[in-house]
Parts: C-alpha cells; structure tokens; sequence
C-alpha cells in the first residue's frame, strides 16, 4: 500500500478500537461514550464532511461525500451514535479497498509507465554529463550503460547488446542490436555498454509519445461511463428529495407516527442511495480492460474504444506488413541443368550493383561475399531486369519480357509471387520465385477471430490478383480486394460500413502510415507493428507494439470480458440499491442493511472489476 491508503488504515483501526472500547466498556457516564464516539467518527469522518463543504462551496452538491455526511450527521442528532460511526468506518473501509483496486489496477501498466526515463549520460566537451532527457539535442551523443533505460530514440555508432523492450510491446524475448541499428527510448538495455546518436528530441520520442497516450486513455468516456455519470447527476439529487419528504410528511399524516422513526428511515434511504458501486466499478472496469491490454503490447486509446471493441463484426485487414511479413525472400528455386545453389549464385552476381528491392532478396537469399572481379557489362534493362557478364558468361536475369526479348525458350512458371526467370549463354537455366512470407501469427489471428465469431475477415491490398488471392486462400479469408490504391480502400471501407447491423463495428488493422485514410475512417483503427512508427501512434485508435495481428484478437477478448463485468455490476448494483430503498422506506431495513447495500456492493463490484486482470492471453 501508499502511504495514504497506510495513513487511512491507521484512522479505521483507531476508529473501530475506540468504538469497541466505547461499546463493551460502559462507563457511569454516558457522556463518556458519546464522546469516545464523536472522536472515533472525527478520525475516521471529518475528512469526509471537509469534502462535502468544500465540494457545496464549489457548487458540487449531491455527491457520496454529502450524502454520507448528512446522514451520519443526522443519525448523531436522534441519537443513534452507535450507527453513525459504523456507516462512516464502513465507508471509508469501501474507500480504502476502492484505493486499493485502483492502485492494483496502475500496477497493472506500471511496466509501461516505468519506461519514462530520468536522465541521459550525454558527451559534452569530451566528458559525460547527466542531464534532463529534455535538455538533449538532435545529434548529440549519448551513453547507455548495462541496466539503464535508453532515454531518447536514436541509432547506435558503437557498442552492441540485447534489449528488453517488454515495456514497449509486451513481449520477452530480448532484442539484439549493433551498430547502425536505430533503437527506442523506453526500452532498457540488458548487457553492452551502446553510444546512441540521439535522432528525436524527447517530445517526439517513442517513450513520450506513448506516456501521453495512456495518460489521456481516461479522458475519452465509453457510452456505459457516460450513462452512470448522467444517472448519478440525476438520480442522487431525486433520492435526497425523497429523503426529505420522506423524513417530514409521515409524520405529519400518518396518527402516532414519530419524527424519530422517520428520519432514521430517510438517513438509512441516503446511505443506500449513494451510487458508489457504479461511479467506482464502472470506470475501474474499464481502466482494468486498458491495463489488461497494455501487459500484452495493446495500447488502447479510451474505454470508448476498448467498450467499441467488444461488438467488433467486420475485420479489414491491409495485406503487406500485417498478414504478410513486408519483406521479399526467396521462396523457391527451379534450376534447369545447373544446381539450385549454381542458379543462385549466377543470379547474385548478375544482381550484385543493383539496388533494386527484388536484387536484395536475391543477393540475401545467396548470403556469400561476391567477387567483384568475375561480373564485366552490367546493362541494367528498365521494366525487364539485368543482363551482365558473370565469369565471361551471358547471365541473363528479369521477367518473361527480357527472355522473349532475347529469344530465350523458357519454362513458364506457375508459382505465385514475383517470378525471375533466369538464362546462362542464352539458354533457360531457371526459374527464382521470390514472394512476401504469410506470418504464421497470421493464421492464429484468424482463428482467434473466427472464435470471437467476427462475421467478415477481408483483405484489402494494391498487390496483384493472383498472389493477394493465393494469401486470402491460404488464411481462409470471407473476401478479398486486390490492386488497390489509397483512395480505393477508403471507398470500400465505406461501402463496407454501411452493410454493418446498427451496433456492429468495422476494425481496420494497418500499418498506420499508407493506412492513414482508412484509419481515421474506420470505427476502431489499428496501427499494427508500430514499434516507433510516429503516424501509426498518432493516427489509431488502438496500437500493437508488436507485428502480431492475434494481438487485436487478444483486445477483442478483453473487451468481451470488461463489458461483460460491467453489466454484472450495473445489473447487481442497481437491483440491490433499489430493493433496499425500498425496504429503508418502509422501515423493514435497518442502517446496518443500507450500509451493505452502499458499501458492501460498492466491494463486491470491485472485486468483480478486478477480475479483468487476470486474463491471459489466448
């Protein structure tokens, strides 16, 4: 605990001692009780009815602190002293365990929230100085040693090591960096010593960023948070007006009717009309789902967001970077009269000065170093590939245009993906498939999907038909949409928009940068492996740290689970509250009944709320 939750601890159980004295020990006077009731309820209580006259002289009338000041108050003035200090020791017992859950709940993206840095070891004048991360200039150098938090975003110029970026995105697993390799603030370096050349001032860093992110994460309501805030404003100032009458005309119609009895009854109406459990477990529930999310690298932007998950029915993916790796590889080699590796490597060498993308999954495929001396007449061949002299032979490598070109009979390929026919001295040697890789996450995020019963899973990509068909094949996808440019997408977004059910919601998972557009569109945007990526941060509405499409999957549970939570609370809060209203009004329920139906259910729902941490991942 805090040091406030020990300090309200400290103030019950000297409470409850001086009531427990006062009750057992009866003294000759019985003013000697009553006073060791008073201070056992100014101990436990005076901070309560402070709160209440200060939130009168704010305007702020009808909360839970007038409500229980006024009638613990009233309770002393018929003289059930007894009672009052119980309601009071009861509340802030309620109190102390709401504390408690939310500081549980804090802990729960404590992680996330420790990646703020508190300084940074930068090279000034050839000496380390420790100073603000703040006061850090672009270029500057600075120096992270072992265990230390890397304060701002930059890339490495000496030093190598693993990082743990757990805070970042959830997952365990180090990362290796050296140099040339840009890293992250926020993550904590494991064992080097790494000098970083600072690239972002600390505002525009990654850790920054992300802090500002899940700090505002409160401020944007769901419609459930919204509804309990609108009711409490109207509902609390309608039971204090029923109290009154409730305690003034009795009395004065109904033959022998005592004053005494009346107001007892109003005062236990007030306590049980105090909605605690729905002002507190609502919110907590939902800042748990957010909490639950950020252990597993999901940043969701507000309980709007997280509450709009829950009724997700269409998931529109972008292909490349988030149901695909986003990098070109060799998938497969057809060689003809040489050997797979002969063909590789002829191709290598034809590729070597080349920058174009398809050269680099060659040349990456091949992995050997390349000797120069061997290629003579590189002719680079715009829209048809390379023609070059690899160790005095012809060494053709492009598509079927260079070969039927150069009258080269060739074998053509049925495979998917970029296809690069190769020949040697003018004749066929082979075929290169080279192709984006389907994430194996990929396949596990559809399940998941299909197992939250999400109706359409649809791909959208400006890929050829044949190989999006082939991915959208592979992955068992409900459609597909290929060839397809900025402004394409967004028109069938919105077509698809307007085919939802009146709840549903459309959740579009990008890169959050191409995606942009899409993203603002959408009812939930996701910036999918935004590690870093400023417009993907800025953009979404949901964040995954990682390059795990099932991770959305994962969100969508959550979010299940949270809704599912909240409406218990509201059901069983509202249904108890107003049984024992009832029951408070006809006299039948003491103050000791209105104290559980307060307090009691305000503990049951958080402790139904704090049920969402526990979720694990699917």
């Amino acid at each position: 605990m805090n040091k406030k939750m020990n300090i309200k601890l400290i103030k019950i159980i000297v409470s409850i001692i001086l009531v427990v004295i006062s009750t057992i020990i009866k003294f000759d006077n019985s003013l000697v009780n009553n006073v060791l009731y008073i201070l056992a309820y100014l101990i436990v209580g005076l901070e309560i009815v402070l709160k209440a006259i200060r939130n009168i002289l704010r305007g702020k009338v009808f909360d839970e602190n007038f409500l229980m000041s006024v009638a613990t108050i009233g309770a002393f003035c018929i003289g059930e002293f007894q009672e009052a200090v119980a309601v009071m020791i009861f509340y802030q017992v309620g109190e102390l365990f709401q504390s408690y859950a939310v500081d549980k709940s804090r802990k729960s993206i404590s992680n996330l929230m420790d990646i703020r840095p508190d300084y940074a070891n930068v090279y000034r004048d050839n000496e380390i100085e420790k100073i603000d991360p703040d006061d850090v200039n672009i270029g500057e150098i600075i120096l992270i040693k072992p265990g230390e938090k890397i304060p701002l975003d930059g890339v490495v110029v000496e030093g190598e090591s693993m990082l743990n970026t757990l805070a970042l995105t959830g997952e365990s697993v180090p990362r290796k960096v050296s140099i040339n390799d840009e890293v992250l603030s926020g993550c904590v370096n494991i064992e080097g010593t790494l000098k970083v050349k600072v690239s972002k001032e600390f505002g525009e860093s990654t850790v920054s960023k992300i802090l500002d992110l899940v700090e505002n994460a409160s401020g944007r309501k769901s419609k459930s948070e919204n509804f309990i805030s609108k009711f409490a404003r109207y509902y609390t100032p309608i039971v204090v007006i029923i109290a009154i009458v409730l305690a003034i005309i009795p009395p004065l119609i109904i033959k022998d009717a005592s004053f005494n009895d009346w107001i007892y009854r109003a005062l236990s109406f007030l306590v049980v009309s105090c909605p605690c459990a729905l002002v507190i477990s609502i919110p907590l529930s939902f800042f748990g789902g957010i909490g639950a999310a950020s252990k597993i690298g999901v940043l969701i932007k507000g309980s709007n967001y997280l509450e709009a998950l829950a009724n997700t029915e269409i998931v529109v993916c972008d292909k490349t970077g988030t149901l695909t790796e986003g990098v070109f590889k060799v998938q497969k080699i057809d060689a003809v009269g040489y050997s797979d590796d002969e063909l590789l490597r002829y191709a290598s060498y034809a590729e070597h000065f080349s920058n174009h993308p398809i050269s680099h999954s060659i040349k990456e495929a091949y992995g050997k170093e390349i000797d120069e001396k061997q290629i003579t007449e590189v002719k680079e061949i715009a829209g048809k590939g390379i023609s070059a002299k690899v160790n005095k032979k012809l060494v053709l490598v492009g598509n079927e245009k260079l070969m039927k070109e150069n009258n080269i009979k060739y074998d053509k390929s049925k495979e998917v993906g970029t296809l690069v026919y190769v020949a040697i001295d003018k004749k066929f040697a082979g075929t290169i498939v080279i192709a984006d890789k389907i994430k194996d996450d990929a396949f596990k995020a559809v399940k998941l999907f299909r197992e939250n019963n999400i109706q359409k899973i649809i791909m959208l990509t400006g890929d050829h038909k044949n190989i999006s068909e082939d991915v959208a094949s592979k992955l068992n996808l409900d459609e597909f949409y290929s060839e397809l440019l900025p402004q394409d997408k967004v028109e069938i977004v919105e077509k698809l928009m307007q085919k939802k059910d009146g709840n549903g919601k459309l959740v579009f998972i990008g890169d959050g940068i191409n995606d942009a557009p899409v993203l603002a569109l959408s009812d939930i945007g996701v910036a999918m492996g935004a590690l870093g990526s400023d417009a993907a941060i800025e953009a979404a509405d949901v964040v995954i740290m990682t390059d795990e499409p099932s991770k959305i999957a994962n969100a969508i549970n959550i979010s299940k689970k949270t809704m599912r939570i909240v409406k218990e609370n509201i059901t069983f809060a509202i249904t108890v509250k107003i049984a024992v209203l009832i029951l408070s009004a006809l006299g039948i329920a003491s103050m000791w009944a209105a104290v559980f139906a307060d307090v009691g259910v305000s503990v049951l729902a958080i402790i139904n709320a704090l049920r969402i941490l526990r979720i694990k991942k699917m």
